[in-house]
């Protein structure tokens, strides 16, 4: 019986990974491109709140590349007081960009903008480990390109040129990008963390850029408020739903676990595994 039970999981799992889709809007035969979109975006006198207004308008109405929208499997493993755990979560394959598969906009924004997103499509961030994961699973690994700091690097005009480097790097690896492979190295993940939390004003939490061999060039970091977004920022979602042993389950029951949150996070449980989305820009 106990065999049959697992067949049946197993099963049952198997159909899970190849169905989960990002829930958004089909994208619109007309939709801007992804170098439109930037110089639409790029007019100065364009307010923070208004630029990110106009991006999750633009997110809302399904503009996103198709490669983007299919989910990727990651593992979790560990034993926890003797007993061994799988936790099997879904990620998308790349961070969150604006146009189609051959002109995108990698988009940059602020952990406001963030949570926003990640709400409108049932999912959230990741945390450190989960990047860590993320990482150790990518099947295509591209080498941190850094612009030197600057006050410019929250601005369109380095937006843009970073997203060149970028995709000139990807074009080995095009083919595999639009089936969408699992990508890692082109962006820092703005992460879920405790630290989100942990000043008297909310920040934005970075962590990862990891490098072809693992290590990460970003240590998790939360100088910054949560107003602010530069070039080298990425939004990667990750489904709520997870499945702990076969069964389905949440992330948010996972973190806030004493116990179970090893599996994912290691600041230990993360009781509020979100940005604050009603703060002034």
């Amino acid at each position: 019986m106990k065999n049959i039970t697992c067949l049946l999981t197993s099963i049952l799992l198997a159909f899970v990974v190849q169905a989960q889709e990002l829930k958004l809007k089909p994208r619109r035969t007309n939709a801007l491109g992804g170098t439109a979109f930037a110089n639409r975006i790029s007019d100065s006198t364009l307010s923070l709140a208004a630029r990110e207004e106009i991006i999750f308008r633009e997110i809302k109405s399904g503009n996103v590349p198709n490669f983007f929208r299919k989910f990727q499997k990651v593992v979790s493993k560990a034993s926890i007081d003797n007993k061994d755990y799988e936790l099997v979560f879904f990620v998308l394959p790349d961070y969150l960009a604006i146009g189609n598969d051959s002109d995108y906009f990698y988009m940059p924004m602020t952990p406001i903008l963030a949570q926003k997103v990640a709400n409108l499509a049932h999912c959230s961030l990741p945390t450190r480990k989960m990047a860590d994961l993320i990482d150790q699973d990518a099947s295509i690994k591209l080498s941190p390109q850094p612009i030197p700091p600057s006050k410019a690097m929250t601005t369109l005009p380095v937006f843009i040129a970073h997203n060149e480097l970028i995709k000139q790097q990807m074009q080995p690896y095009a083919i595999q990008h639009t089936n969408g492979a699992l990508t890692v190295g082109n962006k820092k993940d703005i992460v879920i963390s405790n630290k989100i939390y942990g000043e008297t004003t909310p920040r934005v939490v970075i962590y990862g850029w990891h490098k072809p061999d693992g290590k990460p060039i970003q240590p998790l970091y939360n100088k910054h408020t949560n107003t602010w977004a530069d070039y080298s920022h990425g939004v990667r979602l990750v489904q709520n739903k997870m499945w702990l042993n076969g069964k389905k389950t949440k992330l948010a029951k996972i973190l806030a676990d004493p116990l179970l949150s090893q599996l994912l996070s290691d600041e230990g449980a993360i009781e509020k595994p979100y940005y604050p989305i009603f703060n002034k820009y």
